[in-house]
């Protein structure tokens, strides 16, 4: 069981990995339904303005929620400059894992169901990570995400996965249809209108945050495994 201190609240997360250490932002609500750990994207950090605003509507519906960088400082420093990460999809899934491997070991979210809300190629990373932990994650929700670049790992995901696309994002659409058909796992793909790749357009976001509570609401919640 949490301490009285994780009872609702924010705390920091820092996990080790070979090239130091990843943080993230922890927010527990009072009575977790479930968390949803962020794999972000492509030259985009935990302090992703549109990652946030997803989270902050996973918490008020009663989700905790882990915002991950998945790249080190010094790795993001190089990469805003080569961009050599950003597509090392194996590096970021092991990174998810880590932070799944992590949340189920925590006093404070050990036990909660755990989602993965993937944009970009951190959707990639998420749907290997999820292929690598099928009894562990329970729901995948991508946005604007990359799938094809986890094809190798797509017959291997168990979890339900909603694929969010933008209308006008026609190339990723495409990728996203493809990769759909080589999901074993339930799927679906919602294509939010007038939308292009990062949902900049107004009620875009909005949308993506309706389809996303609805997903993590039908999955995350179920009482048992």
């Amino acid at each position: 069981m949490g301490m009285a201190s994780h009872a609702g609240g924010e705390r920091q997360v820092e996990l080790p990995v070979a090239a130091g250490a990843i943080r993230g932002d922890l927010v527990l609500p009072e009575m977790p339904r479930g968390l949803v750990v962020f794999a972000h994207g492509s030259g985009s950090s935990r302090l992703s303005p549109r990652n946030r605003k997803v989270a902050s509507a996973l918490q008020d519906a009663g989700f905790a929620t882990l915002l991950m960088d998945l790249l080190t400082e010094a790795e993001e420093q190089e990469d805003r400059f080569t961009a050599a990460h950003r597509f090392d999809i194996e590096m970021l899934a092991e990174r998810v894992v880590a932070a799944l491997d992590w949340a189920s070991s925590d006093a404070a979210t050990a036990g909660l169901p755990l989602g993965l809300f993937g944009a970009s190629t951190g959707a990639a990373a998420a749907l290997v990570a999820a292929a690598r932990r099928p009894g562990v994650v329970r729901a995948v929700v991508s946005r604007g995400g990359r799938p094809d670049l986890a094809e190798p790992f797509l017959e291997n995901v168990r979890a339900p996965t909603l694929l969010i696309v933008g209308e006008k994002d026609t190339l990723v659409l495409e990728l996203n249809r493809q990769a759909a058909t080589r999901l074993a796992a339930p799927s679906e793909i919602a294509i939010v209108p007038r939308a292009g790749h990062l949902f900049e357009e107004p009620g875009a976001l909005d949308e993506v945050c309706r389809l996303a509570l609805r997903w993590f609401g039908r999955y995350l919640t179920m009482a048992g495994a």
